[in-house]
Protein backbone atom coordinates (compact mmCIF):
# COMPACT_ATOMS: atom_id res chain seq x y z
CA UNK A 1 0.00 0.00 0.00
CA UNK A 2 1.38 3.41 -0.92
CA UNK A 3 0.96 6.55 1.14
CA UNK A 4 -0.87 8.23 -1.77
CA UNK A 5 -3.63 5.64 -1.58
CA UNK A 6 -4.39 6.68 1.99
CA UNK A 7 -5.29 10.28 1.22
CA UNK A 8 -9.05 10.85 1.69
CA UNK A 9 -9.37 7.25 2.94
CA UNK A 10 -10.06 5.94 6.40
CA UNK A 11 -6.85 5.72 8.41
CA UNK A 12 -5.71 2.15 9.11
CA UNK A 13 -6.71 1.17 12.63
CA UNK A 14 -4.12 0.33 15.26
CA UNK A 15 -3.78 -0.58 18.91
CA UNK A 16 -0.30 -0.14 20.38
CA UNK A 17 1.34 0.10 23.80
CA UNK A 18 2.36 3.67 24.60
CA UNK A 19 4.28 5.47 27.28
CA UNK A 20 4.52 9.20 27.97
CA UNK A 21 7.27 9.33 30.59
CA UNK A 22 9.85 7.02 32.15
CA UNK A 23 7.66 6.57 35.24
CA UNK A 24 4.18 6.55 33.69
CA UNK A 25 2.25 3.30 33.25
CA UNK A 26 2.05 1.64 29.85
CA UNK A 27 -1.27 2.26 28.12
CA UNK A 28 -2.87 0.72 25.05
CA UNK A 29 -3.81 3.42 22.57
CA UNK A 30 -6.04 2.89 19.54
CA UNK A 31 -6.99 5.12 16.65
CA UNK A 32 -10.50 5.35 18.10
CA UNK A 33 -9.08 7.10 21.18
CA UNK A 34 -8.46 10.15 18.99
CA UNK A 35 -11.96 10.38 17.50
CA UNK A 36 -13.20 13.96 17.51
CA UNK A 37 -9.75 15.53 17.27
CA UNK A 38 -7.00 15.74 14.71
CA UNK A 39 -4.13 13.28 15.09
CA UNK A 40 -0.57 13.74 13.91
CA UNK A 41 1.13 10.36 13.54
CA UNK A 42 4.92 10.69 13.57
CA UNK A 43 6.75 7.56 12.40
CA UNK A 44 10.47 7.58 13.14
CA UNK A 45 13.21 4.91 12.80
CA UNK A 46 14.85 4.42 16.19
CA UNK A 47 15.37 5.63 19.74
CA UNK A 48 18.94 6.57 20.71
CA UNK A 49 19.76 7.81 17.22
CA UNK A 50 20.96 11.10 15.75
CA UNK A 51 18.18 12.81 13.77
CA UNK A 52 15.18 11.36 15.64
CA UNK A 53 15.78 13.24 18.92
CA UNK A 54 15.90 16.56 17.08
CA UNK A 55 12.51 15.87 15.51
CA UNK A 56 10.76 14.45 18.55
CA UNK A 57 11.91 17.20 20.92
CA UNK A 58 11.01 19.88 18.36
CA UNK A 59 7.46 18.57 18.08
CA UNK A 60 7.23 18.23 21.86
CA UNK A 61 8.38 21.79 22.53
CA UNK A 62 5.57 23.07 20.33
CA UNK A 63 2.88 20.58 21.27
CA UNK A 64 0.85 23.43 22.77
CA UNK A 65 0.50 24.91 19.28
CA UNK A 66 -0.98 21.65 18.03
CA UNK A 67 -3.26 21.50 21.09
CA UNK A 68 -4.66 24.94 20.20
CA UNK A 69 -5.63 23.44 16.86
CA UNK A 70 -7.35 20.41 18.45
CA UNK A 71 -4.54 18.15 17.27
CA UNK A 72 -2.93 15.41 19.35
CA UNK A 73 0.46 13.88 18.62
CA UNK A 74 1.64 10.27 18.71
CA UNK A 75 5.15 9.15 17.72
CA UNK A 76 5.97 5.51 16.99
CA UNK A 77 8.95 3.35 16.13
CA UNK A 78 9.94 -0.31 16.20
CA UNK A 79 11.59 0.07 19.61
CA UNK A 80 10.16 -1.95 22.48
CA UNK A 81 8.24 -0.06 25.15
CA UNK A 82 11.10 -0.73 27.60
CA UNK A 83 13.49 1.01 25.21
CA UNK A 84 11.14 3.99 24.99
CA UNK A 85 11.14 4.20 28.79
CA UNK A 86 14.93 4.11 28.86
CA UNK A 87 15.13 6.81 26.19
CA UNK A 88 12.75 9.02 28.17
CA UNK A 89 14.67 8.34 31.37
CA UNK A 90 18.06 9.27 29.88
CA UNK A 91 19.07 12.93 29.70
CA UNK A 92 19.76 14.52 26.30
CA UNK A 93 23.38 15.05 27.33
CA UNK A 94 23.75 11.25 27.59
CA UNK A 95 21.98 10.43 24.31
CA UNK A 96 18.46 10.29 25.70
CA UNK A 97 15.48 12.50 25.09
CA UNK A 98 14.10 13.35 28.51
CA UNK A 99 10.36 13.90 29.18
CA UNK A 100 7.96 14.63 26.31
CA UNK A 101 4.54 16.25 26.01
CA UNK A 102 3.07 13.38 23.98
CA UNK A 103 3.36 9.57 24.09
CA UNK A 104 5.64 7.19 22.24
CA UNK A 105 4.15 4.00 20.80
CA UNK A 106 5.87 0.69 20.20
CA UNK A 107 5.34 -0.89 16.78
CA UNK A 108 7.88 -3.69 17.29
CA UNK A 109 6.93 -5.80 14.28
CA UNK A 110 6.41 -2.80 12.03
CA UNK A 111 2.82 -3.81 11.34
CA UNK A 112 1.42 -0.28 11.59
CA UNK A 113 4.31 1.15 9.56
CA UNK A 114 3.51 -1.36 6.83
CA UNK A 115 -0.19 -0.48 6.92
CA UNK A 116 0.69 3.19 6.45
CA UNK A 117 3.19 2.43 3.68
CA UNK A 118 6.33 3.71 5.42
CA UNK A 119 8.13 0.44 6.18
CA UNK A 120 11.72 -0.17 5.05
CA UNK A 121 11.95 -3.95 4.48
CA UNK A 122 15.74 -3.83 4.19
CA UNK A 123 16.45 -1.83 7.34
CA UNK A 124 13.45 -3.13 9.32
CA UNK A 125 12.48 0.33 10.53
CA UNK A 126 9.94 2.92 9.40
CA UNK A 127 10.84 5.88 7.26
CA UNK A 128 10.08 9.34 8.61
CA UNK A 129 6.38 9.29 7.78
CA UNK A 130 3.99 12.02 8.91
CA UNK A 131 0.21 11.61 8.69
CA UNK A 132 -2.59 14.02 9.57
CA UNK A 133 -5.85 12.30 10.40
CA UNK A 134 -8.97 14.43 10.76
CA UNK A 135 -11.57 14.12 13.56
CA UNK A 136 -13.58 11.67 11.42
CA UNK A 137 -10.60 9.33 11.04
CA UNK A 138 -9.79 10.28 7.43
CA UNK A 139 -6.18 10.74 6.29
CA UNK A 140 -5.84 14.27 4.95
CA UNK A 141 -2.07 14.58 4.58
CA UNK A 142 1.00 12.39 4.35
CA UNK A 143 4.66 13.03 3.70
CA UNK A 144 7.61 10.62 3.88
CA UNK A 145 11.25 11.58 4.34
CA UNK A 146 14.20 9.27 3.94
CA UNK A 147 16.07 8.26 7.06
CA UNK A 148 18.62 11.07 6.83
CA UNK A 149 16.32 14.11 6.62
CA UNK A 150 14.43 15.55 9.58
CA UNK A 151 11.01 17.19 9.38
CA UNK A 152 9.92 20.80 9.86
CA UNK A 153 7.46 21.59 12.64
CA UNK A 154 6.70 24.95 11.01
CA UNK A 155 5.68 23.28 7.75
CA UNK A 156 3.58 20.70 9.59
CA UNK A 157 1.69 23.44 11.43
CA UNK A 158 1.25 25.40 8.20
CA UNK A 159 -0.33 22.40 6.47
CA UNK A 160 -2.57 21.73 9.47
CA UNK A 161 -3.77 25.34 9.37
CA UNK A 162 -4.43 25.03 5.64
CA UNK A 163 -6.43 21.83 6.05
CA UNK A 164 -8.46 23.31 8.87
CA UNK A 165 -9.19 26.46 6.87
CA UNK A 166 -11.53 24.49 4.62
CA UNK A 167 -10.63 26.45 1.50
CA UNK A 168 -8.13 26.60 -1.34
CA UNK A 169 -4.61 27.45 -0.21
CA UNK A 170 -1.85 28.37 -2.70
CA UNK A 171 1.85 27.67 -2.32
CA UNK A 172 3.47 29.07 0.83
CA UNK A 173 0.01 29.88 2.22
CA UNK A 174 -0.30 31.06 5.82
CA UNK A 175 -3.31 31.83 8.01
CA UNK A 176 -2.73 35.54 7.44
CA UNK A 177 -3.31 35.14 3.69
CA UNK A 178 -6.89 33.89 3.68
CA UNK A 179 -8.23 31.41 1.16
CA UNK A 180 -8.45 31.89 -2.58
CA UNK A 181 -11.58 33.76 -3.69
CA UNK A 182 -12.97 31.54 -6.46
CA UNK A 183 -15.68 34.00 -7.49
CA UNK A 184 -13.08 36.68 -8.10
CA UNK A 185 -10.62 34.24 -9.67
CA UNK A 186 -13.19 33.13 -12.26
CA UNK A 187 -14.29 36.57 -13.42
CA UNK A 188 -14.22 37.30 -17.19
CA UNK A 189 -10.83 38.53 -18.26
CA UNK A 190 -8.88 36.51 -15.72
CA UNK A 191 -6.25 34.06 -16.99
CA UNK A 192 -6.03 30.51 -15.65
CA UNK A 193 -2.96 28.69 -16.94
CA UNK A 194 -3.07 29.01 -20.73
CA UNK A 195 -6.74 30.00 -20.80
CA UNK A 196 -8.49 33.39 -20.57
CA UNK A 197 -12.00 33.44 -19.14
CA UNK A 198 -14.29 35.16 -21.64
CA UNK A 199 -17.68 34.84 -19.97
CA UNK A 200 -19.56 32.83 -17.38
CA UNK A 201 -21.96 30.19 -18.69
CA UNK A 202 -25.01 28.94 -16.85
CA UNK A 203 -26.18 29.90 -13.38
Amino acid sequence: MTTDSLISSAAPDFTLPTISSATSPVKMNSLSDYAGSWLLLIFYPRDFSFVCPTEITSFSSRSHEFAKRNCQLLALSVDAIEMHAEWLRTSPAEGGIGPLDFPLASDVAGVVAQQYGVWSPTKHVSYRGTFMIDPEGIVQYSVVHNLAVGRSVDETLRVLDALQSGGLCPASWTRADGNLDLENALKPGRVLGHYRIVQALGN
